[in-house]
C-alpha cells in the first residue's frame, strides 16, 4: 500500500472512530444504570421503571411503520410468554413519530401480552440516550442495570440465553 493510501486509510479509521464515539457520547452502556423514565401504558396507568426493579426488564423501542419491528414482534411476545411466569417483564415504547391510532390498533390487532406505552414527546428515548433507529432493545437486570444493548433485531437464542441466566440470579 503506498504512504498515500495508507495516509488516507489512516484518517478514514480515525474519522470512525470519532464518530463512534460520538455517538455512542451519552448513551447508556452495558452495566450503566437504566433511566428511571415515567410512562404511561396505553390503557391509562402511569408508571416508572424503577417499579420492575427485581425482575428482568425488556426495553424494546419500535415503530408501526418498522419494518424489523413488526417481523420481531411475534418473537417478543413468545419471549414474554415463555419468561413472564419468573419475573420477567417487557416494555415496547412506541417512537413518538409513531400515530397513537396506530399503535392502539396494532396492539390490540395482534393482542401484545405485554406493556406498550406511546413516547409522544420523545422523552423515554432521549434517556436511554437519544434512541433513533428501530427497534433498539435494552435488556435490564433485576438490579435495574442494563445488560446488554440491541440495534435491529436480537439473536433471540442468544437472548433467551442471556434472560435464564439473569433470571436464575439472585
Amino acid at each position: 500500500m503506498s504512504v498515500s493510501r495508507r495516509t488516507m486509510a489512516g484518517a478514514v479509521a480515525l474519522a470512525g472512530a470519532a464518530g463512534a464515539a460520538w455517538w455512542l457520547s451519552g448513551r447508556p452502556q452495558d452495566g450503566q444504570n437504566a433511566p428511571d423514565v415515567s410512562y404511561t401504558l396505553l390503557g391509562g396507568q402511569q408508571q416508572r421503571l424503577s417499579t420492575l426493579r427485581g425482575q428482568v426488564v425488556l426495553v424494546n423501542f419500535w415503530a408501526t411503520s418498522c419494518t424489523t419491528c413488526v417481523a420481531e414482534m411475534p418473537e417478543l411476545m413468545a419471549t414474554h410468554r415463555k419468561y413472564a411466569p419468573q419475573g420477567y417483564r417487557t416494555l415496547a415504547v412506541a417512537m413518538s413519530y409513531d400515530p397513537p391510532a396506530y399503535v392502539a390498533n396494532f396492539t390490540a390487532r395482534r393482542q401484545l401480552p405485554f406493556d406498550v406505552t406511546l413516547d409522544n414527546t420523545g422523552d423515554i428515548a432521549r434517556q436511554f440516550g437519544d434512541v433513533r433507529l428501530t427497534p433498539t432493545t435494552f435488556l435490564i437486570d433485576k438490579q435495574g442495570r442494563i445488560v446488554k444493548r440491541y440495534v435491529g433485531a436480537p439473536d433471540f437464542a442468544g437472548l433467551h440465553q442471556l434472560i435464564e441466566r439473569l433470571l436464575a440470579q439472585a
